[in-house]
This record gives C-alpha cells, structure tokens and sequence, in this order.
C-alpha cells in the first residue's frame, strides 16, 4: 500500500493489468499474438462489451511450476511447467498437456484460449485449458518421464480434477503419460479418479476410438468440404505436414474414400511421391528409422517444400505458425485442412482467403479429438461405456452440426471459415459469461 495522510484510510495501488501486451510482444510466443488477433476481430464482428472483451482476451488463470526431476544417473533437473486455464465459463477447463522444447507461457496462453473457442464450435460443455512443460522427451528415459509427471501432477494437483479441469494427450504426450497423471491424482485424493484426465489406456477408463479421434474429425472435415465444393475425393491430392497420430488417421480415413496421400513429413523432413504413397509402409518405415524422410517410395523433400507441392488438400497437422505471408501465395491446395493447432498466421489467412483457397480451421477441422474426450469423460462420471461404432456414429453427428453452422455462417457473413468459426464461439462462451452474470 502507498502512504496516505494521517486520519485517512491507505490508499490502495490499483491492480496492475495482465501482462498480456509484453507476452504478446515476446519473440518466443508470437503464436499468443495471433490468437488475440482472431479474438479481437471476432470480439469487433460482434460489437462484444467491453468488459467482455476485457475478460475473454486473458486467461482466468496461469500456473508455472518448477519439477525438479532425478535422472537415471542420478543427477537433478529442474523443468518448468504450465498451466492455463481461460475459461470455465461453460464448463470445466479442458486441453491436452504437450512435452516440447519449446514450450513457453505465451504458447501455452493462446493454446488454451484456442481450446476455449474450440468446445465451443462443437458444442461441447467444457471451457478451455492447456499445460506444457519445456522439456525434450526424446532424450529422455521412460522412468524420467515418469518421475517428472508425477512431480508436474503435485504441482497441478489443486488446479485439476474431473469438475474442474482436465488434461488430455497432446505433443509428445501419450495414454502412458495419462495413466501415471491419473494415479498421482487419484493417490493424492485417496480414490480412483479416472475422470481427472482424458486418452487414458482403456483398461484405466480410456475409450475406444480415442486414438483416431482427431485424424477422424478432420477427414469428416475435408469430405464435407470436398462436397460443398462439387470436387470429388476419388483421385483427391493429400499433402500432409506432420505424419504423427492425427495425420495418419485422417489419412487412412480419407484413402478410405478414394483420396490419394503424394507426401507427408516430420521435423526431419518428407517424401513425395505424386503417384502415391503407401502410408502403411511409410509409418512402419518410420518406426524402423525414427523418420519418414529416408522412405525409398519417393523424393525427399523439405517441410517447407511440402506445403507447395501440387496438391488438392493440406493438411498442416504438425506444429503453429508453418504458414505464413511469406509463403501462403505459394499454396497450390484447394483446400487446407488445419489438424495441428495455429499453424497458419493471420496474415496468411488472408493471402488464402483473397486466393479462393479454403481453410478449415483448427477451432473445427481438429476438434475431434476433443469432442471424444468429451464422451470419455462422460462414460467416466457415469460408468456406462459404448462400442467403437457407437462412438464414431456420435463423433460424425457432432462434426456434421459444427461443420455445417461454421460453413453456413461464412456463407451468410461472405467471409473465411476461420472467422466465422470464432464468431460463432465467441459468441456462445460471451452468452455463457453474461447469463452467469459474470
């Protein structure tokens, strides 16, 4: 408090406002700018008060946690996690946990603001969340990993649970990883807690379909727009950056249909071949070798080259910001179907949309995986399971709904899929909040 004349109450120092304005100007998260960048137009679109825009544009909370961690020879290291909650205006937070090098608070801020506007499109009663911890897992033993989740779940301890926030698998994260969240929690709360995380092993409370959740939801995606376009998946052109879980799903789903997949990549490179591509051989190549970009079926080729190939459908499903202004005028897809999260830059949005290409955004396009999350944690609070059929007829009855009331708002509005997506969400999270009379 500040010093006030005697006989008079202290003067209180006003609250200082979220340093928002600094993280969005940090070179390690320009990612945060592009999501507040999206949020502002939709909040514009909609001529949203003030102090709603005021209290959407951060997040309701921010956790950073220091996890000193023993390695297999014996030393300590100190990791830093994260987690963002940015709003339960609709329900419990809910977002994956991703193990990256390069996870930072700013990443993490608009990954959970993503995941918001998210469960909102498909309707889902969740808010949106994220956590991270800056860490590289591929260096790293399995009992290492073990140890520093654990610890990571002693920090998040008081800030997760089944009715509050929810963590899910995310980059270099897995149903293993799920498993030892879930008994940390459950061992620290005296009782099974399969509801506190989603992805988890079946046996432990998973369910069925969870793996190809997301790679499902975007190949539901891409059909239906391959439909309103009047192009044909028959002989369809997959380009594919990032062939991990999500890409190979939404491959075999759409090759399904009669699509062809000409090159995929990882963070070491890609493999084209415009005649084709056996997928099956190129995942089993790459659990041989680690990577798909030594693949003997085709030409290497470059993660940047890739998203220039000649092609019918991208699918950037790899990490944020891979298209950008600087190369957005070189896409040749029809249509763009985003399974990562933000990889293409509001810049670039533009250049796409002023080019006739369609972009099914991430909000949409990978909101699979979320949508079945949802399921698990339903079948969790209630103790009744389905069948694999059942929940794939669910996941395609709630992307058709989504899908169609993003497509028939860009429609209305004359404007790109992204934008009318986040109109839509923002929208539903801002009615939400003032019913709550938040």
């Amino acid at each position: 408090m500040q010093s006030s004349p005697a006989g008079c109450p202290p003067t209180r120092t006003a609250p200082q406002p979220f340093p928002l304005q600094e993280l969005m100007g940090s070179e390690a998260s320009p990612v945060l700018y592009h999501a507040v960048a999206q949020f502002r137009q939709a909040a514009e679109d909609l001529s949203l008060d003030t102090g709603l825009r005021e209290k959407l544009s951060r997040p309701e909370r921010i956790l950073a946690i220091s996890i000193p961690t023993r390695m297999d020879d014996g030393s300590w290291r100190y990791f830093t996690g994260y987690r963002v909650q940015h709003s339960t205006a609709r329900g419990p937070a809910k977002g994956g946990i991703r193990y990256h090098p390069e996870v930072n608070v700013g990443e993490v801020m608009a990954l959970a603001m993503w995941m918001t506007w998210k469960c909102a499109v498909v309707r889902i009663p969740f808010g949106g969340a994220k956590g991270g911890v800056a860490c590289d897992p591929r260096t790293m033993s399995e009992g290492e990993l073990e140890r520093m989740t654990r610890r990571f779940v002693a920090g998040l301890a008081e800030c997760i649970g089944p009715e509050t926030d929810i963590p899910a698998p995310d980059v270099y994260t897995n149903p293993q990883v799920m498993a030892w969240i879930m008994d940390e929690y459950s061992k620290r709360h005296g009782c099974a807690a399969p509801g506190v995380v989603t992805g988890k092993p079946t046996a432990l409370g998973g369910i069925v379909g969870r793996d190809g959740a997301t790679g499902a939801g975007v190949a539901h995606c891409v059909l239906w727009a391959l439909e309103q376009l009047g192009l044909p998946a028959e002989g369809c052109r997959l380009a594919v950056q990032g062939f991990g879980n999500c890409a190979t799903w939404a491959c075999e789903h759409l090759q399904a249909a009669g699509c062809k997949t000409i090159a995929v990549s990882d963070s070491r490179g890609g493999v084209h071949n415009p005649k084709g591509l056996d997928t099956d051989a190129v995942m089993t190549h790459k659990l041989q070798t680690g990577t798909v970009a030594t693949f003997p079926g085709g030409e290497q080729v470059t993660n940047d080259d890739l998203l220039t190939l000649e092609c019918d459908v991208l699918i950037p499903a790899a990490l944020e910001n891979q298209i950008t202004a600087g190369n957005a005028g070189q896409i040749k897809a029809r249509v763009v179907a985003e399974g990562a999260n933000g990889p293409t830059t509001p810049d670039a949005d533009q250049v796409l949309h002023d080019r006739g290409i369609v972009v099914l955004p991430d909000i949409l396009a990978n909101a699979g995986g979320v949508t079945v999350s949802y399921f698990e944690w339903v079948q969790n609070q209630q103790g009744l399971y389905w069948s694999e059929a059942e929940v794939a007829e669910r996941l395609a009855s709630t992307m058709s709904r989504a899908f169609t009331e993003v497509w028939t708002a860009g429609e209305k509005d004359r404007t790109d899929l992204r934008r009318a997506a986040t109109k839509l969400a923002v929208a539903r999270v801002a009615e939400a909040i003032s019913l709550r009379g938040m």
